[in-house]
This record gives structure tokens, C-alpha cells and sequence, in this order.
């Protein structure tokens, strides 16, 4: 077994020269029978640590260990399958992976492209957080120090004068311009960190499962846990020959989150935080957040830039298809129902969150998923909670220790209510491996109206679903936010404004082109209240949801009789399988008629209202297509 070990880290070192591969091999041998230390019952950082760097603070050279994870649930198969991991030692290591050209020159070790079970030793060994003991395995988990989330007001894009992407570009306060000059600085404030460390971990991956529309992404992170997140989130190399045939990325990201622009007000940033990405440099640089989205979505709004560049659609949206090959998107914001709706016991799920459409149909751009873990049971999550267990990891999610284990407590949320688990799709029973399907058959998009007013189905026009989509309409209700007293209208662009690059027209004209190419039709879906506005109504059960949609894909709704809305335009079924026939119409559901227009007036000027500045943008005005006042 030592002497089988042995051979596979010789492979590996030998590209590098034949002193370093016995010193490697020996390193190997003599490490052999070694095993983690100490247990992980204290943390490697405290959890009221706003910034934890000492997790760098004793880091030596790692050895590789043979692996003691144990092959647990029916996901073993896969996550073997994903083996094509090399360790590079030596002086000529950064040029053997390729990040010599990055200027990254002097790094020893550097690990590529680890297997899970290689991830969870480094992990433990670095002492980077700890295993918690889920319900259904053990399942590392990490504390991202004082940011929890995104920090949006600290991500910016090079404007590069006289570009492509200077004259594309929607520049807003979502995408903020900063100058070739402060990148530099920060892109050369990056690689001189990373010449002082002694190991690194690479991970070379795809975004997006259409061959033909996919991207080369190479992300260089200080530990392995980082590693780990963007192994279970983008689509990783199976074999490799892939690896071997990747060539130069389309784009790196190296992620120096442990030190910060010191030079921040000089460099006219917000903070001593800088997410920034050149587009034509083709690189980005991460500085002071720990947050492992910040990987995830700078890449996708760099896939809302580069498909449509192509004519291609890039969605925030999920996705599942039908045992016949029917397939359909849900867009929808936080609260709508997106995940749970598009898990479907009848149908597979070929992603949660990001897709696009390309000329050969829909495509996950990613290979797993990134849930919040907020109030989670097996209950209301079935997929998600069952997904938890190794390979999984969490963060920012409260570990309480009962009989010795430490144990996920979802319903704490003293750290943050966007406690998270991101883990590899193939944690999700029946998903569609391929990851991709042709050219869906529907398009819903989900709302939760806290006003009582929108029905729980309708039918949209293409022009009606331009308008539908271009408004991203979902309402916040009191106590899901501070300051949050009655409901407030929530419109987001397509239903991801924080990632758009983009004019939201543009995405627009894009969706219109494939609706009239492909014949999708488009559905509002309404799983918010009926009766009367939140405080009066009552939340559209799950099952009257899970009856409008199955409707839909089953093409009852498209048989069905309507009635056409007076104020909104769209066509409402009067009967549904399954489905209350007051509740379809929510006029009828309300007690006082008089009450209900009055508030479907005041829904529809919000409509109207938010529209305005996207009147007269893009190919065609699509105002024409909203609420009739």
C-alpha cells in the first residue's frame, strides 16, 4: 500500500525534476502512517473572529496522507469518479501548473485539482474549521469571519478605455468603474503574497455544461476549504485528458482574501475590501472577504457578459426536464419557491441557480448547489437537508456540541440568517447528469405578491413576459427585514439585477429572440397570498402551488379556459386540476371586491412606476405590454 502510494506521488513529481521526486516520495513514505491530531473540537479560529487570519499562521508543507474518509451513500460512485488530482513540489511547481505567467514564481507545493477526500484531510489538517456531524455524515464546515454574504459595494470592473466591454457595459452602482492603474497595483499586491507562501491550492474547472458555450476558469486560493467551494459549485474535470487538453483559462481569479488594500482611499474604493476584474486582462483579484460566493457570482456576472457578446442567454434561474425530454426554468427571487418547485419527484433537476441558451438548448452552468440553510428540516427541504453529509460544506451555520459531536444547529442564527451549504449536484437523488436539455418547453416566473392581487397562474404573451421579466417582481413582507412593516415591492431586473453586466433590455431582447425561435411559453406563478394582502389572506398552500405548475408542464393550463385580467392584461384559467376555482380568480378570493381593485390599482402603479427607466431602452419599448391604468 506505501510502495502504491508511493508510485502516485512520484508520477506527479517527477515533472519536476528528479531531486525533488525523491524528496517528495520521502516526505510520502515517511508520512504514511500519520493521522490527524487533536480532534477538531475547537475551532482554528473563534467565531466572533471578524477576520480570520491566523488560520494562516502555522502552515507547512503538506503531505499527502492516504485517505481515511469512508465510502458513505449512494454519491460514492461520483465523487471517486472525480480523481485527477496532482501535487507539484519543487522550485519549477508554479511553472508545471501554469501560474508562472501570472507571476506567481516561487511557491513549492501546489496542490491541483484535489479529490474530495484529499480536500477533507487538507482541511482537517490545516485546521482550517471543523467537521460537524450532520444527520446524514460528517460534513466540514468553515466561519467566513465578519462577512457573511456578497459585498457588492466592493466589487468593481476595469474600465479599460476604448474596450468592448467600456462600451458594453451597463456602468451603474452595481457595475462600478475603476481604473487600470488600481488594478494593477492590487493584481501585483496579490502575486507578492502568493510569492510568500510556502503551498497553494489550483483548481482548473468549466463553467457552464454546453461544450460549446462554456468558459475555462482557473481559481488560485490560499486554502483548501476555497478549493473545496469551487469543486462542489463549477464543473469539474473528469479525466485527465481534460485537464491535460485545458490550455490557458479564459479567465483566473486569485483570491488573496486574507489581506486587504490598505491604500483603499487613494485607490477611491469603499473599503479596505476590493473584488475586482479586469475582462480584458482576463483576470480578477479578491482581497479581505472570505466569503466563498464572491468565487461563484463574480464568475456568473462574467457569463452575463460574455454569452450574450456571443447571442447566447445566460439566466438566474433553475432548471429541471421531464422523463420525454420537456424541459422548464424557474426564475424567481428569495422566498418565491424556486428550489423547492424545480425539485420535482417527477421530474429531474439539472440545476438550482445559474443556466444558459444557447442554440443547442438550456445548460447548467454549474456542477452543484448553494443553498441557505436558514429554519432547514428534512420536512420543508427534503433534497437539501439530505444533501448535507460529506463532501458538503458548510458556513457560517451553528455548531452546537451534543455528546461529544458537533452538531449543525439550522434554527440558530446569532452568526447570520445566511447561513449556507454548498455541495456537488450529484448529492441531489435522480439529478440530470448531463446537465443540460434542449430548449425548454415553459418558462415560469415566480412571485410571492404579499398583496393578495396577482393570481396563483397566467398565461403571458411574449411581449407580457419581456415585461414580466425585465420587472423581477417579488414583494418582502413584515419581519423579513428591519424596518419592514407592510409589504414592499421588490423589483429586481430579471431576476438577478446584482449580476447583470448588462443593459436588463438586452437580456430582454435575448429572451424574446428564443421565445419566438423555440415556442417556449411563458407563466407568472404566484406563491404568495390569496384573500387579502399579507396580515389577511392567507399563503397559497404548496399543494395549490405544486397543482398550477404541474399543470403547466402536463399542458392542462395551456388547454385550459380564461378569463383575461382587465388591469394586467394576461390570461387567467377559470378551472385547474387540483385547484380552489376561487382562488384562481384572487378577485373572488377577496371578501370585499371594492378592496381588491383598490389594491390591484395601487400593485399595478408600483409596476408602472418601477418600468419608467427602461421606457424608450433596447429593441422594443415593452412598457406597452404592463398593467393598463
Amino acid at each position: 500500500m506505501l510502495a502504491s502510494s508511493g508510485r502516485i506521488l512520484l508520477r506527479t513529481a517527477t515533472a519536476v525534476g528528479g531531486r525533488t521526486a525523491a524528496k517528495a516520495l520521502a516526505a510520502r513514505c515517511a508520512s504514511s502512517s500519520a493521522t490527524f491530531g487533536g480532534g477538531l473540537s475547537k475551532p482554528a479560529v473563534p467565531a466572533s473572529t471578524t477576520k480570520p487570519a491566523s488560520l494562516f499562521a502555522n502552515h507547512q508543507k503538506v503531505r499527502r496522507n492516504k485517505s481515511t474518509v469512508a465510502k458513505t451513500g449512494s454519491a460514492t460512485s461520483e465523487r471517486d469518479d472525480y480523481n485527477v488530482s496532482s501535487t507539484y513540489v519543487g522550485t519549477g511547481a508554479c511553472a508545471e501548473v501554469g501560474i508562472d505567467a501570472l507571476g506567481i514564481t516561487q511557491i513549492e507545493t501546489i496542490y491541483k485539482n484535489l479529490t474530495f477526500r484529499e480536500l477533507f484531510e487538507h482541511e482537517q489538517r490545516n485546521g482550517e474549521g471543523w467537521v460537524a456531524s450532520a444527520e446524514y455524515g460528517d460534513t466540514f464546515a468553515i466561519d467566513t469571519g465578519k462577512f457573511t454574504g456578497r459585498s457588492p459595494k466592493d466589487k468593481w470592473l476595469v474600465f479599460n478605455e476604448g474596450s468592448e466591454s467600456s462600451k458594453h457595459i451597463d456602468w451603474n452602482n452595481i457595475n462600478q468603474p475603476t481604473t487600470p492603474e488600481v488594478f494593477k497595483e492590487l493584481y501585483d499586491k496579490a502575486v507578492a503574497h502568493f510569492n510568500t507562501k510556502e503551498k497553494a491550492y489550483v483548481f482548473d474547472c468549466f463553467c457552464g455544461a454546453s461544450e460549446k458555450s462554456r468558459s475555462k476558469i482557473r481559481f488560485v486560493h490560499e486554502m483548501a476549504w476555497q478549493q473545496h467551494f469551487v469543486s462542489n459549485m463549477f464543473i469539474r474535470p473528469t479525466t485527465r485528458e481534460q485537464l491535460d487538453d485545458f490550455g490557458e483559462p479564459d479567465f483566473t481569479v486569485i483570491n488573496a482574501c486574507s489581506q486587504v488594500d490598505e491604500d483603499w482611499e487613494r485607490h477611491d474604493l469603499h473599503s479596505d475590501v476590493a473584488v475586482v476584474f479586469n475582462i480584458e486582462e482576463k483576470k480578477a483579484v479578491i482581497f479581505g472577504t472570505w466569503y466563498g460566493g464572491e468565487n461563484k457570482k463574480g464568475i456568473f456576472s462574467l457569463m452575463n457578459y460574455w454569452l450574450p457578446m456571443a447571442g447566447d442567454f445566460p439566466m438566474h434561474c433553475s432548471a429541471n426536464v421531464g422523463r420525454d425530454g420537456n424541459s422548464a426554468l424557474f426564475f424567481g427571487l428569495s422566498g418565491t419557491g424556486k428550489t423547492t418547485l424545480s425539485a420535482d419527484p417527477h421530474r429531474a433537476l439539472i440545476g438550482d441557480d445559474e443556466h444558459g441558451w444557447d442554440e443547442d438548448g438550456i445548460f447548467n452552468f454549474e456542477g452543484g448547489c448553494y443553498a441557505k440553510t436558514i429554519n432547514l428540516t428534512e420536512d420543508t427541504e427534503p433534497d437539501i437537508y439530505r444533501a448535507i453529509h460529506t463532501d458538503a460544506l458548510l458556513e457560517n451555520v451553528k455548531l452546537t456540541e451534543v455528546d461529544g459531536k458537533l452538531v449543525p444547529d439550522y434554527f440558530d442564527v446569532t452568526k447570520t440568517e445566511n447561513g449556507r451549504v454548498s455541495y456537488p449536484i450529484f448529492h441531489i437523488d435522480g439529478y440530470h447528469k448531463p446537465q443540460k436539455a434542449g430548449h425548454p418547453n415553459h418558462i415560469i416566473f415566480l412571485t410571492c405578491d404579499a398583496f393578495g392581487v396577482l393570481p396563483p397562474v397566467a398565461k403571458l404573451s411574449s411581449g407580457q413576459a419581456m415585461y414580466h421579466f425585465i420587472s423581477g417582481y417579488t414583494a418582502k413582507v413584515a419581519g423579513t427585514e428591519r424596518g419592514i412593516v407592510e409589504p414592499t415591492p421588490n423589483f429586481s431586473a430579471c431576476f438577478g439585477a446584482a449580476f447583470l453586466s448588462l443593459h436588463p433590455t438586452r437580456y430582454a431582447d435575448l429572451l424574446q429572440e428564443k421565445i419566438n425561435t423555440h415556442g417556449s411559453q411563458a407563466w407568472l406563478v404566484n406563491t404568495g397570498w390569496s384573500g387579502g394582502q399579507y396580515g389577511v389572506g392567507e399563503r397559497m398552500s404548496i399543494k395549490t402551488t405544486r397543482s398550477c405548475i404541474d399543470s403547466i408542464l402536463d399542458g392542462s393550463a395551456a388547454g385550459a379556459d380564461c378569463h383575461r385580467d382587465e388591469l394586467f392584461g394576461f390570461d387567467v384559467p377559470t378551472t385547474l386540476p387540483g385547484v380552489d376555482s376561487h382562488v384562481l380568480d384572487p378577485k373572488h378570493a377577496w371578501e370585499n371586491a371594492e378592496e381588491y381593485d383598490e389594491t390591484a390599482r395601487k400593485l399595478a402603479g408600483m409596476f408602472a412606476k418601477n418600468f419608467e427607466k427602461y421606457s424608450g431602452k433596447g429593441s422594443t419599448d415593452y412598457t406597452q405590454y404592463g398593467p393598463q391604468l
